[in-house]
């Protein structure tokens, strides 16, 4: 019998479908697919001058390991604010002002995340720690999302590895319902309970130390998705650390590695929630994972209702599994 639970962050209902579950090699493998092959890559070391002027920069000149760069064709872009009007008796819009960047994570072409090693790993997640502080200031910019899509099944346009910051002028729906769960919780921190009640038993958990927790929560509305949750309770992600940061940077380059391992050359979506940056009450900043491993059907677009064919206690075991084999 399928089984309804509650994903605690957003307030909405998934299925799981534990009857229909697959092994891990019943998901196929997202097909190799030639990216720009009749033009040099903007984002190669070399090819500078093919992007807007560098915002921010770790290495110097060909030595980079990652450049941060406005976005060609941004989304975001402007500094007035969110000016909202009624356009006929239903329609309502405002312009889409705001802040659009890339960071190219890495100066290997063939790279991805799951590759970064130690240092290249913690500098990812300083960079967007820098980026967020500097979004921060900006009266016109409400919150800031940070993204990687990993393939063109993700969602990416271009195969050198690299991720977007967006400054937005509004907090997005997505975060509007983590704060409220956050704030009706009563439990303390939402997040903090939810890592100590899965370590105490270990069914969800891919792998926790000290600074890191990675689970697949018990509320995931796909396979194989992800939670990384920082130990450290902090409402901003620039609010961390650097050591924390640095520790969040390695979880995330052996999370995605594990779901290589696990499925093969898997396409992905990385989604990094913070708390709104005028926002004073509960929130624990964390980073979603979800693969590109399954397609939403009707039932999913009509009612919003996600089903998992993959319970997450048998994904979580899975990538033990590869963990222990390979010793990460």
């Amino acid at each position: 019998m399928s089984q309804m639970r509650l994903n605690q962050l957003t307030g909405r209902w998934v299925t799981i479908v534990a009857e229909r579950a697959l092994r891990p090699t019943d998901f196929a493998p997202r097909a190799p697919l030639d990216f720009d092959s009749d033009r040099d890559c903007p984002f190669c070391p070399g090819n500078e001058e093919a992007t807007p002027p560098v915002i921010e920069t770790i290495g110097k000149g060909g030595d980079w390991i990652l450049r941060v760069v406005p976005n060609l064709y941004p989304a975001f872009e402007g500094e007035d604010g969110f000016a909202v009007r009624h356009v006929g008796p239903v329609h309502v819009m405002a312009e889409g002002t705001g802040i659009h960047e890339v960071f190219v994570y890495s100066n290997d072409h063939e790279g991805s995340i799951d590759q970064l090693d130690d240092e290249a790993a913690g500098q990812f997640m300083l960079a967007l720690k820098s980026r967020f502080a500097d979004h921060a200031t900006l009266p016109n910019i409400r919150y800031t999302q940070a993204i990687v899509n990993q393939g063109r099944e993700a969602g990416a346009s271009i195969a050198h590895p690299h991720g977007q910051i967006l400054g937005l002028p509004f907090v997005p729906g997505e975060v509007l319902d983590e704060e409220r769960a956050f704030s009706r919780f009563a439990g303390g921190c939402l997040l903090c309970t939810t890592v100590e009640a899965e370590i105490a038993t270990g069914d969800r958990v891919v792998f926790a130390n000290d600074d890191v927790a990675v689970i697949c929560p018990y509320w995931s509305g796909s396979p194989y998705e992800l939670l990384i949750v920082p130990r450290r309770h902090e409402l901003h992600l620039q609010d961390a650390d650097d050591a924390s940061l640095e520790a969040v940077g390695r979880a995330l380059r052996d999370s995605t590695a594990l779901l290589n391992r696990a499925i093969g050359d898997v396409a992905y979506n990385v989604g990094f929630h913070t708390a709104p940056h005028a926002h004073q009450g509960e929130y624990h900043w964390h980073i979603h994972v979800w693969p590109n491993l399954v397609t939403q059907a009707g039932f999913e677009r009509g009612t919003g209702v996600m089903i998992n064919i993959m319970p997450p206690e048998q994904a979580a075991e899975t990538l033990r599994e590869h963990a222990s084999v390979t010793g990460s």
